[in-house]
Order: C-alpha cells, then sequence, then structure tokens
C-alpha cells in the first residue's frame, strides 16, 4: 500500500490517471478507470492515450479507436494504468513505440496493470524482483517469460507501492476502487462502488474462479456461515465453532472454505477484522480498545500488530490519515 496521504477534493488540482491503450486493447478493461475514478467528482482526471502519434487503436473487438492524445500525455500523468489486450498480440518483447512510451512516465507516478496487462509492465522490466498477479488462466506463460517476478496467482490485486498489479477482468474494478480507498478512504470509495454498482471489497482471492470440478450433488457451502461470522466478528469463532454453524467436519469446512474463497477460515477472519476495524477507525471516534473488542481482537496491542501487518501504519496514524486528527494516543480510553 503506498504511503498514506491525508487529501481532500477540493484543495488541490485533479491527480491525473492517464490509461494506456494499446493495440489490441479489450474495451470493457479500457473503460473501467474511467468509470470508477468520474464518481469522485473533480478529485481525479481521466484521458486515455495511445503509444505512438497517429493515436489510432485496434481493438480486440471488432472497431478501431481513434484517440485525442498521443504518448505525451504519459509526461504528466500522476497514475498511469496499462489495460490488458489480446495475448495473441504479445510476446516477452515489447514493440519499440510502446517501451518509448512507458520511458515518458516520470519518477514518482503510480503505475497499474489491469488483468494480463501485467505482461506488459513486465516485459518492461516493471516488474522485475517485485510481487505481481494477473490473470490466473495465464499464470504458466506468465511464469515461463518472466520467472523474476514473484507472481501470485491467488490474489485478486497486488499493492507493492509504486506499482500495482490486478488478476481478471473483474479484478480492474477492485484495484481501481482500492486506488479511491487508498487516496479518499473507505466513504468515498464505498460511494463509488454503490455507484458502479458492485461490492467495495471482495472477500477472498482469484482462487475461488479458478475451473473447479463441481462439489457432489447436495453438498453445501460454506457462505451462510461466513454471513454469520460477519455479524458475530465480536466472539471469537474458533475453527470447530464455524464447522459446526456449516453442520461440516472442522477438516471439511476448512477444505470448503479454502476452495470457495482462497484462502483459510483463520486468515478470511482476520482480514475480515481488519476491514471492519478500519472502517470504524475512519468514521467513528470510539477508542482504540473499544474498536478491538468489535471486532473480535483481544486487546488493543493486536489490533495494532495486525493492521501494522496489513497495511504498515498504526490504528491512530491510519485514523489522523482519513479524519484529519492528530495529537491523540493509541491508548486514548
Amino acid at each position: 500500500m503506498p504511503a498514506l496521504e491525508s487529501r481532500t477534493v477540493l484543495d488541490q488540482r485533479p491527480h491525473r490517471v492517464v490509461v494506456l491503450a494499446l493495440d489490441g486493447v479489450y474495451p470493457f478493461e479500457l473503460g473501467v478507470p474511467d468509470r470508477v475514478f468520474a464518481g469522485v467528482e473533480g478529485a481525479y482526471e481521466v484521458v486515455t492515450c495511445a503509444a505512438t502519434e497517429e493515436r489510432t487503436v485496434v481493438t480486440g473487438a471488432d472497431f478501431t479507436l481513434t484517440l485525442q492524445h498521443g504518448p505525451e500525455a504519459l509526461d504528466s500523468a500522476d497514475t498511469v494504468i496499462v489495460p490488458p489486450c489480446d495475448m495473441r498480440r504479445f510476446t516477452a518483447d515489447l514493440p519499440e513505440p510502446v517501451r518509448a512510451a512507458l520511458a515518458r512516465i516520470r519518477p514518482g507516478a503510480r503505475i497499474v496493470s489491469l488483468c494480463t496487462g501485467a505482461f506488459t509492465l513486465a516485459a518492461a522490466g516493471l516488474l522485475d524482483g517485485r510481487p505481481a498477479t494477473t490473470h490466473w488462466a495465464f499464470t504458466d506463460r506468465f511464469r515461463r517469460l518472466f520467472p523474476e517476478v514473484a507472481l501470485d496467482p491467488e490474489v485478486l490485486f497486488v499493492d507493492d507501492g509504486d506499482v500495482l498489479t490486478s488478476a481478471g477482468v473483474a479484478s480492474g474494478i477492485d484495484v481501481c476502487l482500492h486506488l479511491v480507498r487508498c487516496d479518499h478512504g473507505s466513504a468515498v470509495a464505498n460511494r463509488v462502488a454503490r455507484l458502479c454498482v458492485v461490492p467495495p471489497w471482495r472477500d477472498g482471492g482469484q482462487a475461488q474462479y479458478i475451473e473447479q470440478p463441481m462439489p457432489a450433488e447436495g453438498a453445501s457451502g460454506t457462505g451462510a456461515t461466513r454471513a454469520w461470522a460477519m455479524e458475530h466478528l465480536d466472539r471469537p469463532l474458533a475453527l470447530r465453532e464455524l464447522a459446526r454453524h456449516a453442520r461440516m467436519s472442522p477438516r471439511t469446512f476448512s477444505r470448503r472454505f479454502q476452495e470457495e474463497t482462497g484462502t483459510s477460515p483463520g486468515r478470511w477472519l482476520i482480514q475480515q477484522r481488519v476491514q471492519r476495524a478500519r472502517h470504524l477507525l475512519e468514521t467513528s471516534d470510539l477508542p482504540i480498545d473499544r474498536i478491538a473488542a468489535e471486532v473480535g481482537f483481544a486487546t488493543g496491542a493486536s489490533l495494532r500488530q495486525h493492521l501494522h501487518a496489513a497495511i504498515g501504519v498504526s490504528p491512530q496514524t491510519y485514523r489522523n490519515t482519513f479524519r484529519g486528527r492528530s495529537g491523540v494516543s493509541d491508548r486514548e480510553a
């Protein structure tokens, strides 16, 4: 997650997001950034550019685009987003115009790939030695071409500070909402998600979308138990209790849970508790210890540990960032 920075919509110029459209680009993903960032009125300026001065892009559909901007738009980008392209056009060697366009990105700009756009960033050397993700169906091909990248095919997106990568299709919405949340807080991101009619945060990783054999007829899932757990996060919720609610053995429950969410019950619970704690830190004046109790962490120290592991900051630093408060101790009671 990038260093947290307090921002307001009205006291600064719009954050300039430049979407780089390459030949073979998929129109759906090409339009995602504008749809998401436009939901924060006045905060972002989104422009789409081509990699060449001709400004003509052949899409992965049955039409061609003529864009208003060429590669010069990248010179002033605060965030650059690279949507996916038709993989039949892709090799490990970037066309020179694409490489030259990417070289125009100024130091300090945030760079984001959607879906197989990670192939473009990797071919440019921008992912060397970094964690990254891409669409699960192209995992093997990506690893063959770019063994120097620490690929994690199980997550929906990876935030490595100034470089972010996302998994397939809808994960492009996930990562754009994540950027809005980082820039403006969860309340704004949640409002944008409602406008887009999508969840503000999806549980689990893309492992839940990988093709799996159908479960045995009549087998039940863990969805109802997950919904129940969300209503009782203040309780300890041991594995045995979750399994009993789902009417499964702990072993069967753990296996089924992993298949459906891409993560373990324990890790999922921590993720939900951290998310709930972030919401309370942003939207309430509750003391840290009270928030810890509300979300099921035994102590304020436990909340601090888990929040720092998730996003690298303390609860009070997080609260100060999104609520503009200062001078209050983490141990406020």
